[in-house]
């Protein structure tokens, strides 16, 4: 567990060191990427069979301490983004050197960084040592997004830290002051630490401060930072997307949900019903501004705010199979929203087009792009046989359980609206015929790594459809625990 961490931050020196020689770099990048996977891997049959094993760093007061514990929510989060991380190292490789970045070296060094604060997220064992992780992933990101140094990348990045930080100052960290001060305690508890501390409207008010104040989650209105991160290079766009950042946030929700609450307070306190309207709105309305983007990368951002408010709306539904569906659904979108991102960094890679507008025939030429691209989209949606079908179904299971029938129909609508922003994109690039009437005959997919990558977690949305049950167990550890 402490190995998991550490190494991806001890990595970020020799990556740092190997600068000058490209090959060695990438060769300690994919080498460690592969370790961290292992390690997080094999630590999961004992979570599975009930173990819980814990590290204190330190103590600052009693009952308050940096902790990391092992448990099957944070083990969901930490397959996902170790696993992905070794993938995105694969793509970034081709992407890269194709696009001829500058500064490669800080790209891996950061995105080490980035990757062991988002395993440090993912083993907090306590709401101050998620709070610290948290914080370490927005700063250690931030080089990223701003990598390009131009004006724009610059001011996405005084944007992206501002709100980010601005939420988990003002709200979340006052959310969990308050916390300590009626409990005692920040330790994530089975069945949440709340129950007989607060009531009434002041424990909707304290949910309120962590949904808000958690703005990785982008929860409309906090959610600006993401579609203007989307000026980084696309495998920067990967990482927010699908590997650690809006993952960390929406993980951040369930943990409060399940472990600073309980899902039996919510339910019996009525907590979250004003709150979960937010989430249904957000799901439409950011799918509805998606249909409107011509920008690759800036419909993708608005589908993925869209997709986000899922996990937050199961969250606070807060039923057994609502639960189920938020801890599923953050390894279905992680996988088909990394390949949607593939295929676009490959598209600006190989065709130099960034507008769907201009994609039109591009699919005859990049078959395997556009083909991924088909394949993530149709899990997106949640059409079988997809692995997005399986945390959809328990999401819509959820508002059936919970009597909200007027969600469900939001459900259905935004696969209505995912199908409406996103198949059009490879029919048009298989289909279309371009605006000037040439044909691409002498256009090539990107390079191998990129489409190896493309190919592997296109592959995983549908292995997952056919063998969702490591994800499947570790959900249902905790949610029927609940």
């Amino acid at each position: 567990m402490e190995l998991a961490v550490a190494l991806p931050a001890a990595a970020s020196i020799p990556i740092a060191l190997t600068g000058r020689f490209p090959n060695l770099r990438e060769t300690v990048t994919l080498i460690t990427a592969l370790v961290v996977f292992v390690l997080v891997a094999s630590a999961v049959p004992g979570v599975l069979a009930g173990d819980r094993p814990e590290l204190t760093l330190t103590e600052f007061l009693p009952g308050l301490a940096l902790q990391f514990r092992l448990e099957p929510l944070g083990m969901i989060f930490a397959l996902v983004a170790s696993f992905l991380w070794l993938i995105t190292s694969i793509y970034s490789i081709g992407y890269m050197r194709g696009h001829d970045e500058q500064h490669q070296t800080r790209f891996y060094v950061c995105f080490a960084l980035a990757i062991a604060s988002a395993l440090g997220v993912a083993f907090a064992g306590n709401m101050l040592t998620l709070f610290a992780a948290y914080e370490v992933l927005s700063i250690s990101t931030y080089p990223l997004v701003t990598h390009s140094g131009t004006e724009e990348a610059r001011r996405a990045g005084r944007l992206y830290l501002g709100i980010l930080l601005g939420t988990s100052i003002g709200f979340q960290l006052l959310a969990i002051l308050w916390t300590w001060t009626v409990t005692g305690t920040l330790d994530f508890t089975e069945g949440g630490i709340l129950a007989g501390e607060i009531q009434g409207p002041a424990a909707a008010v304290l949910l309120a401060l962590y949904v808000f104040g958690i703005g990785k989650a982008a929860v409309m209105p906090f959610h600006r930072w993401l579609p203007a991160a989307m000026v980084a290079p696309t495998p920067v766009s990967a990482l927010l997307h699908a590997v650690a950042v809006v993952k960390a946030g929406v993980f951040a929700i369930l943990k409060v949900v399940i472990y600073i609450f309980g899902t039996d307070f919510i339910l019996q306190n009525s907590a979250s019903d004003w709150l979960v309207w937010f989430a249904g709105a957000t799901i439409l309305l950011a799918s509805l501004v998606a249909m409107t983007k011509d920008n690759l990368k800036a419909r993708l951002a608005y589908s993925t705010i869209s997709q986000l408010s899922y996990i937050v709306l199961g969250a606070l539904l807060a039923t057994q199979a609502s639960i189920i569906g938020s801890m599923m659904h953050i390894a279905m979108h992680a996988f088909a929203k990394i390949t949607l991102f593939f295929a676009a960094g490959a598209v600006l890679v190989a065709a130099h087009k960034s507008e769907i507008s201009d994609m039109a025939g591009l699919g005859r030429a990049m078959p395997i792009t556009f083909g991924a691209f088909f394949v993530a989209s149709l899990s997106i949606i949640g059409l079988p046989p997809l692995g997005g079908m399986w945390s959809k179904w328990y999401l819509g299971l959820g508002t059936i359980e919970s009597g909200q029938w007027l969600l469900l129909t939001v459900l259905l609508v935004s696969s209505l609206l995912n199908i409406a922003y996103l198949l059009p994109i490879p029919m048009r690039a298989f289909f279309g015929k371009p605006k000037d009437g040439t044909v691409h005959t002498r256009m090539r997919e990107a390079p191998a790594s990129c489409l190896v990558a493309m190919i592997i977690t296109s592959l995983a949305c549908l292995v997952m459809f056919f063998y969702p049950e490591p994800f499947y167990r570790l959900a249902t550890a905790i949610a029927g625990a609940q």
